[in-house]
């Protein structure tokens, strides 16, 4: 009997799992019925003892047996061995001890004692799943691969004799474990095993890690999250259930993690998997050496940690130390050698620095060693989409989500595979865009118009031509861009993400009232795509970073991050970071503006590297990433030692600050805590020049809605230089200021200063629109229109406005564009729409599309006496340039094509 099959049987004999109750048997002629009650009896007693205590010591000894466990929960391996081992040498009757042994002579690394120990307690404790169970890594630890095939079949075999009758709470927990590492359906393990030994015991503190545990690796974090807040209440003090907490919130509360894992080190500062994820969120943050300090603090606890080890093959691999790589592999599986977790892992973490190409060769390896690895299997598709071999990994991914049913992330992406089946498709020059199909109706030849731009300007500059095509995908909805980016849902403001030939993107659609600059993104994320692809991926975050935002201001000037009030202040305080620490300020940043602040100041280290070391030098550093240099070297042959490095853009940053606001008053010491207009006014008078006062004067003072009073605080920061142009920020506040007292021409200068430094200002383009139709300057219209569909495609107002602007300065293509938009969305008068576009095409001697609007003006209105005079005059013209190409009739008969007298209604 297959795994499946066992399952399927305890469902249909529930009523013997985890059951106090045992089967009387049919006795003889001399066996009364208050003799067969006696025994049944007996047996509920027996039973019910066994399920709550068997294994335990007895009452004697059980202070001592929860001490070691205590002593092992803190990392006091060496003591708990000494104890559990004592009593098993004394011969006293629990399993427990045995198994405690074996736990610590596993965690040390003492793999051959394990093995005695197991062997011996095997033959005490047959019947013990939990020993069986525990007994597998000690085989597979002790190379003895061979024996692990017929200890699973002992172990399955025994499993089914015990369901026959009853089944203890920690042999139950072990056989979940067991069938849920062999793929069993999880849902069933979850619920007729880990459910019902916390229905029946709801303090035993490992059913909830095993529940966790198996919500982690479904992808359930919720779940998990949830499962170990309640086991938190049962103030146990265990590492493993803060470290599992961590893994359960990493992904949505990086700090909260963080916290977790130290808690968990507080309590035994020698867990390993509480330190192999402090050394993984090092390797993340480009700490190496911090890293490889932690993976050396584990092998001093266990010599042979597979996972210490891997991590530091994966130090070795971005150092370009590949002997040194292989040299740690191989010493990670010396114990194992077909462990498949070793090469999954390091895989994954190269992936995670955008190494998919050789993630995915890991994965391959893992799964030569073990076909069915689920989380090898998924990675390998993650990796696979990631390097744009969408067919292949779309496979793997479909595969994982048939075998593994309840695996969310695998579930999530396959759902969003069927949604964007539908997107529009645009190729050219090889870059293919998929999108909302009405989306790519409304701007979809501007990204690709856009798209083609970046490529043919930026991989110029950087001396690279990607020789594969570029896919970039831009989803309407947040959560599908990032169930594609990231695996599940989340991620809210990311605007983008690169991972070398795959750019995903969230599109207006996903963003609100006040969406960001589509062009600006993708120029940002197609800048990731040329320097990665120079790199062969091998470029520090901070690096990738600061490039992209550097070349989004060089495109444009109001795009990208630029200096602002807060950001001054972080730059001569303490929050400024050292280059060579840069990439850690992206991970787990303690705020949005933090994070923003780390993409600003990586664009000016990239600012000051060109300024003191010019272009050249910048690609000389590239192109020694792409030959394996770590980015220190590549940075101390071509700029100068790191440590001056470091000193100097400390300097180079200050004094760009400085300059900032140079005659203003920055200090906050003096400041009032909580002002009401008339406090304001009156500390601005003291201190005229200081811009926290000013700014708060001018917002209580519009609060107020007193315009005169506000302009003069606003006025003195515009003449100091200070004004900026984030969102309802200073210079929204002026154009509003000057509107509301009528100052027409001062409010256009305002406006016009924050569209110099905003990339986003959407309510200063709808106004300078506005202030163009009224005063017929068609070009202002038309450039603020360009402007706003840059920011929103979606909204018709835009459309409407370019398309005007365009009629009346002549520019017909642009009127096509945007007439066509349009269109798409869905107006009350479509036939004026056509007719305007038959009029636009008229205008550049396209008559073909010409006469098709036409023609549809006069589907939707028959009665449409312009759009008959124009499919006429459309008609004649074609007849007359082309006498061949007109109807033989037509051209025998002229008569037959004149449109009846149009002055006359009935005519019509």
């Amino acid at each position: 009997m297959n795994a499946s099959g066992f399952l399927v049987d305890i469902q249909r004999d529930e009523h013997r799992v985890l059951s106090p109750r045992s089967q009387s048997r049919v006795r003889g002629p001399g066996c009364d019925r208050q003799q067969g009650a006696s025994t049944l009896v007996l047996c509920i007693v027996i039973a019910c003892t066994l399920l709550g205590t068997l294994g335990m010591p007895t009452t004697g000894l059980a202070a001592s047996y929860d001490e070691a466990v205590q002593q092992f929960r803190n990392g006091q391996y060496d003591a708990a061995a000494a104890t559990a081992a004592f009593e098993v040498e004394r011969g006293v009757w629990s399993e427990r001890w045995p198994r405690l042994l074996i736990q610590c002579q596993l965690t040390q690394g003492n793999h051959a004692d394990a093995l005695h120990t197991y062997r011996a307690a095997l033959q005490r404790y047959p019947t013990s799943i939990a020993l069986r169970y525990m007994g597998l890594d000690v085989l597979r630890f002790n190379g003895l691969q061979d024996e692990v095939g017929q200890a699973e079949a002992d172990l399955f075999a025994q499993m089914q004799r015990a369901f026959a009758g009853y089944i203890t709470r920690d042999n139950l927990v072990a056989a979940g474990r067991f069938l849920t590492g062999r793929g069993e359906d999880a849902r069933k393990v979850l619920e007729m095993f880990y459910d019902r030994v916390r229905e029946r015991d709801p303090e035993y503190l490992d059913a909830y890690l095993a529940t966790a545990e198996l919500a982690i690796r479904k992808g359930d974090f919720q779940v998990a999250a949830d499962t170990l807040q309640q086991a938190l209440k049962l103030g146990e003090e265990t590492p493993e259930l803060h470290h599992l907490l961590a893994k359960a919130l990493e992904s949505s509360d990086g700090q909260a993690a963080a916290e977790q894992i130290a808690t968990a080190l507080q309590i035994n500062p020698q867990h390993l998997p509480s330190l192999q994820w402090l050394a993984e969120r090092a390797i993340d943050r480009e700490r190496y050496d911090d890293a490889k300090d932690i993976a050396n603090q584990m092998l001093q606890i266990n010599l042979h940690e597979p996972s210490a080890w891997a991590l530091l093959a994966v130090i070795a691999h971005l150092n370009g130390q590949y002997d040194v790589e292989k040299l740690m592999r191989a010493a990670a599986l010396s114990t194992w050698e077909q462990n498949p977790n070793v090469d999954h892992l390091i895989g994954k973490k190269l992936s995670e620095k955008y190494r998919f190409a050789e993630g995915a060769e890991y994965q391959n390896l893992a799964l030569s060693a073990d076909p069915l690895h689920i989380a090898a299997s998924f990675q390998l598709a993650q990796d696979m989409l990631r390097l744009g071999e969408e067919e292949i990994g779309w496979e793997i991914a479909g595969e994982v989500a048939k075998s593994d049913p309840y695996n969310v992330v695998a579930y999530n992406l396959m759902t969003l595979r069927d949604r964007t089946s539908k997107f529009s498709v645009l190729k050219q020059d090889g870059i293919q865009v998929r999108m909302d199909a009405k989306e790519a109706k409304l701007y979809g030849d501007a990204v690709l118009e856009l798209l083609l731009d970046a490529k043919r300007i930026l991989c110029e500059k950087y001396d690279v031509m990607p020789d594969k095509p570029i896919l970039v995908e831009i989803f309407p909805h947040q959560n599908d861009f990032a169930i594609r980016t990231f695996g599940l849902p989340g991620g809210a403001g990311y605007l983008g993400v690169c991972f070398g030939r795959v750019i995903t993107a969230n599109s207006p659609a996903s963003q609100g009232e006040r969406p960001s600059n589509w062009k600006s993104v993708l120029w940002h994320e197609f800048c990731h795509v040329v320097t990665l692809e120079k790199t062969k991926n091998r470029m520090p975050r901070w690096l990738s970073e600061g490039i992209s935002v550097y070349e989004e201001r060089q495109r444009n000037p109001s795009w990208g991050e630029k200096m602002s009030p807060q950001y001054r202040s972080m730059l001569l305080s303490d929050e400024l970071t050292p280059v060579s620490d840069l990439s850690a300020a992206f991970l787990s940043p303690p705020s949005a503006t933090a994070l923003q602040f780390a993409y600003y100041e990586s664009s000016l280290v990239i600012e000051f590297l060109i300024e003191q070391h010019g272009q050249e030098a910048l690609l000389a550093v590239l192109d020694d990433l792409a030959a394996g240099i770590p980015i220190n070297d590549a940075l101390t042959r071509h700029m100068g030692s790191l440590q001056r490095l470091d000193t100097q853009f400390d300097a180079y940053a200050k004094a760009r600050a400085n300059q900032f606001g140079a005659l203003v008053d920055w200090s906050r010491d003096t400041l009032p805590e909580d002002g009401d207009l008339a406090t304001w006014k009156g500390w601005t008078r003291a201190n005229p020049t200081n811009y926290w006062g000013l700014r708060e004067l001018a917002k209580s003072a519009i609060e107020a809605g007193q315009w005169k009073q506000a302009l003069i605080p606003l006025s003195r920061m515009q003449q100091l230089g200070v004004l900026t142009g984030e969102r309802d920020g200073p210079l929204e506040w002026l154009a509003r200021t000057h509107r509301e007292l009528g100052q027409d021409r001062q409010e256009i200068r305002a406006i016009q200063d924050n569209l110099a430094q905003s990339s986003d200002a959407l309510p200063a383009l709808r106004r300078w629109i506005n202030i163009g139709q009224s005063e017929e300057q068609w070009e202002n219209v038309l450039d603020a229109s360009q402007q706003a569909l840059a920011i929103q495609p979606l909204l018709p107002e835009f459309h409407l406005a370019s398309a005007v602007a365009a009629e009346k300065l002549d520019r017909h293509d642009l009127a096509v564009e945007a007439l066509s938009a349009l269109l798409e969305l869905d107006l009350v008068d479509p036939a004026a729409l056509h007719f305007r576009l038959a009029n636009a095409y008229d205008h550049q001697n396209e008559s073909f599309p010409a006469k098709h609007h036409a023609l549809m003006a006069l589907e939707l209105a028959p009665r449409y006496r312009d759009a008959h005079r124009l499919l006429w005059k459309l008609h004649h013209a074609v007849s007359r340039s082309d006498p061949a190409a007109a109807d033989p009739a037509d051209v025998e008969n002229p008569e037959a094509v004149k449109v009846p007298a149009i002055e006359e209604e009935e005519a019509l």
